[in-house]
């Protein structure tokens, strides 16, 4: 049912093509979407081209307006430098899209596209929601050090969490508490702060239950865009580590096929003797869970604890503290052999099928996209009706 507020236009940024999801943040614009025109409001998008745009438009309800200079996305080329500039190209869509248009809310999605909401708030003196699914500039850490040297790492990192504070925002939704501590120490105030948690659509990765020992050879899988950081000395190490140890494991690669994951694939095929993987490519987030069928483990947490499988993590602030003490997710150091001997202990002790299903409950009943999203839109319908005033319906 729509809420109870007036209905707000708002202008929703990100740097992400917008449909269809490939996971993380972009999965997350989608269902916020869907959320702000369940409860009535009018959404324009604003984001790089994508195919099909015209049906998509229709098929949400939205108008979209979309940059067609040039291709953007996590696989264009140059896409850092192009990342760089889209704050100010955005920040132009918006401003012309405003000359006919009365937008009541600018929302946000990650840094890049705040930075151009920003801008926007200054110009046009409407309220501005960040939404920061993830510490943008953090992966950059895992990045060697002639790509990107610490200093300068660290530098984007200090501006990026004083985005709320610089622009003087209405509203903030982080990512994690602890991301939400970052910008209170940076002075924003936690009164407009919001922790919303990062969810996945629980239709798409239903429990299911695992036969008690192996069935064939083990597989390990990873998925996403498999960009540098992910795909670094950790990554390799444990590889190595768990070939080494269990010799015939099989590691799924489900991403694009990157000159990034080439690479990395080459390497391992040459430095780690017997080395086994397989790379299907790209596929929609509706699909990865067909991936899992046959797998003791994952390089992710919250989809695949919900299908029920074990997961081995490095110490991420944000996923180590929603699953402190559960039996599904065992967490390794920044170290790839720890990694590796992370993953064989896990191999070497399944978890009972009582336990995966009580893990796989409580996310599901906690990190559905449906329930974060209300709760976000609500927030951001709260700080609208603050800044502005506005009504209810009654």
């Amino acid at each position: 049912m729509p809420n109870s507020h007036s209905s707000l236009r708002i202008a929703f940024l990100t740097h992400e093509p917008f449909y269809p999801p490939s996971g993380g943040g972009s999965a997350e614009a989608v269902y916020l979407v869907e959320e702000m025109v369940r409860r009535g409001h009018v959404v324009h998008l604003f984001c790089p081209q994508f195919k099909e745009s015209v049906s998509v438009a229709k098929q949400f309800g939205i108008t979209v307006n979309v940059f067609t200079r040039w291709p953007m996305g996590r696989y264009a080329k140059w896409r850092n430098l192009k990342y760089l500039a889209w704050p100010f190209l955005l920040e132009k869509m918006v401003r012309e899209a405003a000359r006919t248009e009365k937008f009541d809310l600018i929302f946000s999605q990650h840094a890049i596209s705040a930075v151009a909401a920003g801008k926007l708030k200054r110009r046009l003196g409407v309220p501005v929601v960040m939404n920061f699914p993830d510490l943008l500039t953090g992966f950059m850490e895992t990045w060697p050090n002639y790509v990107m040297p610490r200093p300068v790492v660290r530098a984007l990192m200090r501006y990026e969490v004083s985005l709320p504070v610089r622009y003087g925002v209405d509203g903030v939704l982080a990512i994690s508490d602890r991301l939400a501590d970052l910008f209170v120490a940076r002075g924003y105030d936690r009164q407009r702060l919001v922790p919303i948690y990062f969810g996945y659509a629980a239709q798409f990765f239903p429990f299911q239950p695992r036969p008690p020992g192996p069935t064939g050879p083990v597989v390990v899988v990873m998925h996403g865009s498999l960009d540098v950081h992910h795909l670094g000395p950790i990554a390799f190490g444990a590889i190595r580590h768990v070939t080494r140890e269990r010799p015939g494991t099989i590691f799924r690669f489900v991403a694009h096929r990157t000159p990034t994951l080439e690479h990395f694939l080459a390497r391992a095929q040459r430095e780690i003797p017997g080395f086994k993987f397989e790379a299907p490519g790209f596929m929609a987030y509706s699909h990865v869970a067909d991936q899992l069928a046959h797998c003791a483990f994952v390089a992710k947490a919250v989809e695949y604890v919900a299908v029920g499988l074990p997961a081995v993590s490095t110490p991420l602030k944000s996923i180590q503290s929603y699953f402190a003490g559960d039996p599904m997710v065992r967490f390794a150091t920044f170290d790839g052999e720890d990694l590796g001997r992370a993953i064989v202990q896990r191999l070497d002790e399944p978890v009972a099928e009582a336990l995966a299903r009580t893990s796989a409950e409580r996310v599901k009943a906690e990190l559905d996209w449906g329930p974060l999203c209300r709760k976000a839109v609500a927030f951001a319908e709260k700080i609208t009706a603050s800044t502005t005033g506005t009504t209810g319906r009654g």
